[in-house]
């Protein structure tokens, strides 16, 4: 087995710490509409409801804690060379003890400013409208949001480029562009997806194995194969 594991994770992998997946059956966050609190149109128009809403989703980091499956992709650093790359803003992985962590869409305890996207900060307090960057501008959240670039893509792409072994955990694969980060892998890279209800079936990748459970019952399973092999 080769030492290059890439993990992918999404919303699924944080359930089991209670952050619940953003997005409803219905569409909504929250009762609000995507596109309300997650685009630049929506922030232009309402500052305040979406810096509320990003508020409440900060503060509810400090109510949760890494779950076991979190734990078990830190342990995984004993035996291999683990990146994670996450469409996750929380900081689950972090706390866990993870050590190379890459957020596609963002994270919740950083900020920045509405003048430079590379202005920085990290903020663990609420968002207000009277907050400013050192040069004066508004600071927003430190969020992907629709209709905007995905800055880490082309460092995300370098890392799958790499790996000899890709685990999926908690992510549909249907939300771009992180879904077409498969594409780059190496021709029969094994690639493991964990999830209780698998959105995509094994003849869609070549090479693909799915575990049909949750992220902690899966990647229990997974690794110990992995270990062994």
């Amino acid at each position: 087995m080769g030492e290059k594991i890439v993990v992918l994770t999404g919303a699924g992998m944080s359930a089991e710490s209670g952050i619940a997946t953003f997005r409803d059956a219905n569409g909504l966050w929250e009762g609000h509409d995507i596109m309300q609190v997650a685009s630049p149109e929506g922030f232009a128009a309402n500052p305040k409801l979406v810096l509320d809403f990003y508020n409440k989703r900060r503060a509810q980091l400090f109510t949760v804690h890494p779950n076991k499956a979190h734990v078990i992709l830190q342990q995984l650093e004993q035996d291999f060379e683990v990146d994670i790359i996450t469409q996750n803003v929380d900081d689950l992985h972090e706390r866990a003890g993870s050590s190379k962590v890459l957020h596609l869409h963002g994270e919740l305890r950083k900020v920045r400013s509405t003048q430079n996207e590379d202005d920085i900060y990290y903020w663990e307090k609420d968002l207000h409208i009277d907050n400013v960057c050192n040069n004066g501008y508004q600071l927003r959240p430190h969020i992907v949001w629709f209709g905007e670039a995905v800055p880490m893509m082309d460092t995300a792409i370098n890392i799958i480029e790499k790996a000899d072994v890709i685990i999926i955990i908690g992510t549909s694969m249907q939300v771009y562009p992180a879904a077409g980060l498969i594409a780059y892998c190496q021709l029969n890279t094994p690639i493991y997806f964990i999830d209780p209800k698998p959105s995509i079936q094994e003849n869609d990748y070549n090479n693909l194995t799915i575990i049909k459970a949750g992220a902690t019952e899966g990647l229990t399973t997974l690794v110990e194969a992995l270990i062994h092999t």
